[in-house]
């Protein structure tokens, strides 16, 4: 029971808050009735058990017309009195002390524009307050607080002041159509610019298309060089080619075959020398 009642509050703070604009910390405006409530059934502390019911921060208030009310009601509502002094007081401009109901009345005014959410036991008051749009409220029950879900003419309030917001206002309307007939002027200005500048650049494609043609044919009489071949590759850059090993040949006898001739060259070395001591010698 506890969470469906949770839910049924945060649903309806939800609704205020997005469709009449109340922001934390929610003010909550108490009557006397709601105060002696709470000292009688011992909910304490009251911002407490009223931010448990709204779900987020709360800012308790009252009016200078509730307080002398309680006052004047006598010692058996004296702690009453004493728990109202406590809590700040919302401006009601009341030089003279006015009944409770009526001056809760004026404060919340036409529109609720300081977004109270009003705490009372008073039925009268109760009534009253539904027939503005945008006037939550909260009540106790022994030892509980609740909250009153919205009503089916704040709903259609809320429905009506969208489709209000959709569609558009006679003063919309007409600064709409101004802007319309200032628009359309203007293209008809730049239109007639636009055929003059057209016309312009018909005459400007046409000139560059004749000094195409003229190019092309001082190209033709100018001499005409012959276009150079390709070369083959350069001889330098190539690779010299490997001379063919052949199979059937032996390594080892081109080994004997340069031993021999390296023999050769000594002994014709050593010959030569001989013959030159001989002639030294005979002279």
């Amino acid at each position: 029971m506890r969470f469906k009642k949770q839910k049924r509050h945060r649903k309806a703070v939800r609704f205020y808050t997005t469709c009449f604009g109340f922001r934390e910390p929610f003010k909550v405006l108490c009557d006397g009735t709601f105060v002696h409530h709470l000292l009688s059934n011992q909910i304490l502390p009251a911002d407490a058990a009223l931010a448990k019911v709204l779900g987020g921060r709360v800012k308790v208030f009252t009016t200078r017309c509730v307080l002398l009310e309680l006052k004047a009601l006598g010692p058996s509502y004296s702690k009453a009195f004493e728990a109202a002094s406590n809590l700040s007081t919302a401006r009601c401009d009341h030089e003279i002390r006015k009944h409770a109901v009526t001056c809760i009345m004026e404060v919340i005014g036409k529109s609720n524009a300081e977004h109270f959410f009003v705490a009372t036991q008073d039925t009268d008051l109760k009534k009253q307050l539904q027939e503005i749009p945008g006037v939550p409220l909260i009540f106790g029950l022994r030892n509980a607080l609740f909250m009153e879900q919205p009503t089916a003419l704040e709903r259609q309030f809320v429905k009506s002041s969208e489709e209000k917001r959709s569609h558009i206002s006679e003063v919309e309307l007409n600064l709409l159509q101004k802007v319309t007939k200032d628009d359309e002027e203007e293209t008809e200005i730049t239109n007639e610019d636009g055929d003059l500048v057209g016309k312009n650049s018909e005459m400007q494609v046409l000139e560059k298309k004749k000094k195409k043609r003229g190019n092309l044919n001082d190209l033709k009489d100018r001499p005409q060089f012959k276009r150079k071949k390709t070369k083959g590759p350069n001889p330098l850059s190539c690779l010299k080619k490997k001379k063919k090993v052949d199979p059937n040949q032996h390594p080892v006898s081109e080994k004997k075959a340069d031993d021999n001739t390296t023999k050769r060259t000594r002994k014709r070395k050593r010959a030569r020398k001989t013959k030159t001591t001989a002639e030294t010698g005979a002279t």
